[in-house]
């Protein structure tokens, strides 16, 4: 499974996109997008970087 993101919550800073050992974030539209699902290992690197909390792990 992928991280899931609240988009209400995501204010666009890239700290998902920039702290991914496995590049699965892209921003689109100043938005956090998991752009590959499959890739994604459940590590919460994103979880962890994101400011104001908008990602969570299922």
């Amino acid at each position: 499974m992928s991280p899931e993101i609240d988009l209400d919550k995501c204010d666009g800073v890239g700290a998902c996109v920039e702290t991914c050992p496995l590049d699965v974030w892209e921003l689109v539209d100043n938005k956090g997008v998991v752009a590959q699902p499959d890739d994604c290992v459940e590590c919460g690197a994103c979880v962890d970087a994101c400011p104001v909390g908008a990602i969570t792990l299922p």
